[in-house]
């Protein structure tokens, strides 16, 4: 390990939300007072932890909270209470035109230091997540976590990678996934497959916290900035999983791999929700 450098112990939850917000809440505290007990620094924890919702689409909007409601208060918290970062998905009730926000949400020492809603809706393969939530507007945060740089995401967000752009722009070491990814034909492979090209082009590490379920692949899972396997969590309902991360490893990559500073092109974003017949292009900058 580099001189100045500390590790990052992730603990990583992989489980089926309640359709009871309250029930979650109670797992998640459950979950972080283990995770500070193994040594861990960061919970990572599904999208939409807060309810399930794969099997119910009313369910966001019937259960979503303000950022200042119980469910973030009780992670608040427990980030206090255990001296841990907690970083779980939930709906906020701050969205556009009756719909609410797919937002991720991260406590740290008892405060919110992150909340990052949505920007790429998942609206394929016959689901319409735009029915009931509103795009977000922001790029997702950098966060700082016991020395080491974590970009937060959002389950489909996995398949565009000029986001994990930014956040590796951003000082990035570890990209951060919060997700429910649907099960389907391939989903699987695109789900692996997706994450370690995120690291291996960003070289940084990928840790991804998924939801398990009849909907749901669950395959918690992590890669190195090399695309290593780090973790692999199958169909496990209700458990934690450690990923150690070294920024020491990530520095190591890029000296050898300079990609990152090789980057020619920058993509600007473009409106969330573009006006009918107009559908505006994103400019590419050399």
């Amino acid at each position: 390990m580099l001189k100045g450098m500390h590790m990052l112990k992730i603990a990583v939850a992989q489980f089926e939300p309640d359709a009871d917000p309250s029930t979650n809440l109670h797992t998640l505290i459950g979950m972080a007072k283990d995770a500070a007990g193994q040594g861990a620094q960061l919970l990572l924890a599904p999208e939409g932890s807060l309810v399930r919702f794969l099997d119910d689409p009313s369910a966001p909007t019937r259960c979503a909270e303000p950022l200042d409601g119980p469910f973030v208060a009780g992670l608040r918290r427990a980030s206090a209470d255990h001296d841990i970062t907690i970083a779980a998905g939930t709906f906020t009730t701050d969205g556009s035109n009756g719909r609410v926000h797919n937002t991720l949400v991260v406590a740290q020492g008892g405060q919110l230091v992150g909340a990052y809603r949505k920007v790429h809706l998942y609206d394929a393969f016959a689901f319409v997540e735009s029915d009931s939530v509103a795009p977000g507007d922001a790029a997702p945060p950098v966060v700082e976590i016991a020395g080491v740089a974590v970009g937060f995401a959002t389950c489909y967000d996995l398949r565009f990678p000029e986001l994990f752009r930014v956040l590796q722009a951003g000082g990035a070491q570890v990209l951060a996934l919060a997700s429910a990814w649907v099960a389907g034909p391939l989903k699987e492979e695109h789900w692996l497959t997706l994450l370690k090209a995120r690291a291996i082009e960003n070289t940084c590490y990928t840790i991804a916290s998924d939801q398990v379920g009849a909907k749901s692949i669950g395959r918690s899972a992590a890669f190195d900035p090399m695309g290593l396997p780090l973790l692999d969590m199958g169909t496990v309902d209700g458990a934690l999983a450690y990923v150690t991360v070294d920024p020491a490893r990530v520095a190591g990559v890029r000296e050898m791999l300079p990609a990152v500073s090789h980057i020619r092109f920058a993509v600007n974003p473009r409106p969330a929700e573009p006006t009918p017949g107009h559908p505006p292009l994103g400019s590419v900058a050399l």
